[in-house]
């Protein structure tokens, strides 16, 4: 006669695994966020080679398109350098998608849909694994304040360093990477320092606040913010924290130089 488990060998068992499972867990999300670092890495590492072969074939000037900005003459919007249409109807995000954006041609393979199109061309290769939106765009309208993915917002995971992180709402006060009228990068001091491509989450305190980006966050209070970043020499930092209000870390820079504050005015 064969001798079946009792309740309370049953109950053992599945306590003993219940344990088993909270001790892994912990353990298996950790491998999991350091599997989707590395592989947002990667897509700026693929982002980089597109843009050395960019900056070769355009004279040292980075992928920029120049749109009506309400100034007295179209300026450069670094949302636009690569992606897909985004949600935002403000200085062409929600207009120019994968058809136009400059880097696309570098790293994606294929026609893409036409801008014209009622279909919005996914292009993944500028999508983070790890992006997670931010609880406050800056964006004064409730549809728009807070976000999911800042890849669908804007079109990219990722942003170009076209302006240095300021206390001024609305003004992008220290032009860096990309001039006022486009063209041509600046000379760069330390090109294993300064950042030409970094996760929305490099410019999470950008305007004096807390952008409350999802990813790349701590837990708790005043958690610490990182963000993934390509270089100038084009190698790739992995979770860099982010400091408040600084725009040159032991880390990294959004300066091109020491000391700089924009392009010469004529």
């Amino acid at each position: 006669m064969r001798r079946a488990f009792t309740l309370i060998e049953l109950l053992v068992v599945i306590s003993i695994i219940a344990l088993l499972i909270g001790i892994l867990l912990p353990s298996l999300g950790s491998a999991r966020l350091a599997a989707r670092v590395i592989a947002c890495g990667s897509r700026l590492q693929q982002i980089g080679i597109g843009t050395s072969q960019y900056l070769v074939d355009h004279r040292d000037a980075l992928p920029q398109l120049l749109v009506d900005t309400g100034g007295p003459e179209p300026s450069p919007v670094g949302s636009l350098f690569a992606g897909k249409k985004g949600r935002l109807p403000f200085f062409g995000i929600n207009e120019f998608g994968a058809e136009r954006r400059p880097l696309n041609r570098y790293l994606v393979s294929g026609t893409p849909i036409p801008d014209s199109a009622d279909a919005v061309a996914e292009v993944e290769e500028f999508e983070s694994p790890l992006d997670r939106g931010a609880g406050n765009t800056g964006v004064p309208i409730p549809e728009f304040a807070s976000t999911e993915s800042m890849y669908d917002l804007i079109g990219a995971s990722y942003a170009l360093n076209d302006h240095a992180p300021d206390e001024v709402p609305g003004i992008d006060a220290v032009p860096t990477l990309v001039p006022p009228t486009g063209g041509r990068m600046p000379r760069i001091d330390n090109t294993t320092k300064t950042l030409v491509v970094t996760t929305h989450t490099g410019y999470n305190f950008d305007d004096a606040g807390d952008r409350e980006t999802r990813w790349f966050r701590g837990r708790g209070p005043g958690a610490e913010i990182s963000a993934n970043m390509l270089f100038a020499d084009f190698h790739v930092g992995l979770r860099l924290p982010v400091e408040p209000g600084e725009v040159t870390t032991p880390d990294y820079t959004f300066l091109p130089s020491p000391g700089w504050t924009g392009f010469a005015r004529d």
